[in-house]
């Protein structure tokens, strides 16, 4: 799937997003949530020459891998098919041409609204030789939210797949542990996501419950 144009995501009212969130007492807030779609060549810069060359290692899979190119605000996005997620990542680190040896992470993001794509794993590239920056995307469903672990070739990505995992509940499959990292192991939900309830819950702490920060007060 290759969106053109750009892409609606959410229309959100109020300072955060609804009158159930909106704490400050000022709804008359409305603001557009949209995603650039795919850009068309020529991408600008050096970021021609690397797509290139990631298409020429990937041969007949690089129609399938790369799902589509954003160039967004002066930067290089790839959206790719998880299925193909590691050889691309092997390629990126490893090709002299491109060497971007460092993975600086995966952050997770959830848009409830892309239908089918509801859950984003975002993984920030660094090649030191050739001080460049670009973004890895994987897009799967909230029924399958199952991305390979790419610990095997960015090790330092262990501690921030299990981050992702606990709070927005993307299943790394390869994972050498994947476990929660902050919230408690018998935790239930995914407090990042965005149906988890903004006010948050209510708390047990020495004997007595502390309501959630949205019942506190009255604020309108």
């Amino acid at each position: 799937m290759r969106p053109e144009g750009r892409t609606l995501i959410n229309v959100r009212q109020g300072q955060f997003g609804g009158p159930g969130g909106d704490t400050s007492g000022y709804g008359g807030l409305r603001r557009v949530v949209e995603m650039p779609g795919a850009t068309e060549r020529p991408f600008g810069e050096w970021f021609d020459g690397v797509v290139d060359v990631l298409e020429e290692l990937l041969g007949d899979k690089a129609d399938e891998a790369i799902q589509y190119v954003v160039v967004d605000r002066g930067e290089l996005t790839l959206h790719i098919a998880r299925e193909h997620l590691l050889e691309v990542a092997q390629h990126l680190r490893d090709d002299q041409d491109l060497r971007f040896e460092m993975c600086l992470g995966v952050n997770g993001v959830h848009y409830p609204a892309d239908e089918g794509r509801e859950l984003h794993a975002c993984y920030p590239m660094q090649s030191i030789t050739h001080s460049r920056r670009l973004r890895v995307e994987v897009s799967v469903s909230e029924d399958d939210p199952h991305i390979p672990s790419i610990t095997g070739i960015y090790p330092m990505n262990n501690w921030h797949e299990r981050e992702t995992y606990d709070f927005f509940g993307i299943i790394f499959d390869g994972h050498p542990s994947l476990a929660r990292i902050e919230m408690p192991d018998d935790w239930v939900g995914h407090p990042q996501l965005k149906d988890y309830p903004l006010g948050g819950i209510p708390v047990e702490y020495k004997g007595a419950e502390v309501p959630s920060p949205d019942q506190r007060r009255q604020y309108r």
